[in-house]
Order: structure tokens, then C-alpha cells, then sequence
């Protein structure tokens, strides 16, 4: 089985809708394909269709599934670990984890998208932040960025801490923002800071058709 993290240069980039998108590729073409976010903060039970892992869930055609994606969820939209405090709960790093773990361990898909919470350096837990996650981890990385101003920057810190933790980045989707500068011209920027990597364009849609990104993401791996 092959795996995935999911990863954002901020809060509110787009993870779940490539993820979404992906899932879809991947499965019409006969692959199967699961997802897992273990923990999201902003959950409204009252509207679970409309949360990250409601929508993960849609992808999958699989509605009951939104609790084996998002075993931990919390209502207040702020930080994990300020979310789950309210609810009396702590989270720790190593219960994350295990949980991931736990789910990389059963080989029942073809591919399988882990998506952080928030920014690569978003925090977790009162002392961990994805990136801590990601390093235990060790999966390739699907870095997700917006194409407004100032995303170079951010995808190029983004892309600094991750190979300074020695993990590899996969594909960077860049995805349109609403009233930002040209798309192709913001990728052009990047690309004169980071030829080598692959990039991936997405536009401003409700849905877009993420066959190329399958194709790389489920290219032999040398």
C-alpha cells in the first residue's frame, strides 16, 4: 500500500480539497483508496458533512465513514490541542501516531492519504507541531499551497523545514485563490526558486479533475 501525508504551507489552503480530488482520480480508476485525519478542530456535529473529514468521507462514497478518518474531533475552531483542552481532553504526539500507525499497518488500499491540521508548522500539541508528526511519520509529502500573494515564500519555508528534516516532498499542488495574482505567473515565480520539483496547477473550481496528480502519485516508485 502506497501512503501520503498531506500537507499545507497555512491553515485553510486546500488540503481536503485536493485530497478530495485525488480520491476521486484514484478511484475511477478502479484503485482503492482511504483517507485518515487524526485529529480536526472546528467540528460542527450538527453539520459533519461540511468538516474536512465529512468531505473525505463524500469522496470515498463511504457517508458512515467519518469517524475511522477523524478519530479525534473537536468543535472550537482554534489549534488541536487548544480545541481539545476545552473539551477536557490533552493531546499528546505519541498517541497521534499510534494512531497513524495503526492505520498504516492495515493494508486494505491501494493508496492512502494521511492530511495533517493546518500549516506544516501548525501545532498539535502543546509541544508539537504537523512537522513532528510528519518527521515520525517518514511518508512522502503532498505539499498543498494558495497562489496568493506571497505564497512563494511560503512554499519555499515550507519546502526548507521539510528537507531539513529529511523528509521527501512528493508534488507541490498549487491551488488558485480567489482574487489573487495569475496562477501561471505565480508558478513561474516558484519555479525559478524550485525547477527541480513537481508542480502541480489547480484551478478555482468546486471540482477539478486530478488525473495528472494520480499519475504522479501512482507512478512505480524507483
Amino acid at each position: 500500500m502506497r501512503s501520503l501525508f498531506v500537507a499545507g504551507t497555512g491553515t485553510d489552503i486546500g488540503k481536503t480539497h485536493v485530497a478530495c480530488a485525488l480520491i476521486r482520480a484514484v478511484r475511477a480508476r478502479g484503485l482503492s483508496v482511504d483517507a485518515f485525519k487524526p485529529v480536526v478542530s472546528g467540528f460542527d456535529p450538527a453539520d459533519p458533512e461540511a468538516s474536512d473529514p465529512g468531505r473525505l468521507a463524500q469522496a470515498l462514497e463511504e457517508p458512515d465513514a467519518l469517524t475511522r478518518i477523524s478519530p479525534r474531533r473537536y468543535r472550537a475552531p482554534l489549534a488541536p490541542n487548544l480545541a481539545a483542552r476545552i473539551e477536557g481532553e490533552t493531546l499528546r504526539l505519541e498517541d497521534l501516531i499510534a494512531d497513524c500507525h495503526n492505520r498504516l499497518a492495515r493494508a486494505d488500499r491501494d493508496l492512502l492519504l494521511i492530511e495533517g491540521a493546518g500549516g506544516v508548522m501548525s501545532p498539535l500539541t502543546d509541544a508539537a507541531t504537523n512537522l513532528d508528526l510528519m518527521v515520525a511519520l517518514d511518508l512522502p509529502i503532498l505539499l498543498v499551497a494558495g497562489s496568493y500573494l506571497g505564497t512563494v515564500s511560503h512554499i519555499l519555508t515550507a519546502l526548507e523545514v521539510i528537507r531539513a528534516r529529511g523528509l521527501a516532498v512528493s508534488c507541490i499542488v498549487m491551488s488558485e485563490t480567489q482574487d489573487a495574482p495569475d496562477l501561471a505567473q505565480t508558478a513561474q515565480m516558484l519555479r525559478s526558486f524550485e525547477a527541480a520539483g513537481s508542480l502541480i496547477l489547480v484551478p478555482r473550481a468546486r471540482r477539478w479533475n486530478a488525473a495528472e496528480l494520480a499519475d504522479l502519485v501512482l507512478a512505480p516508485q524507483s
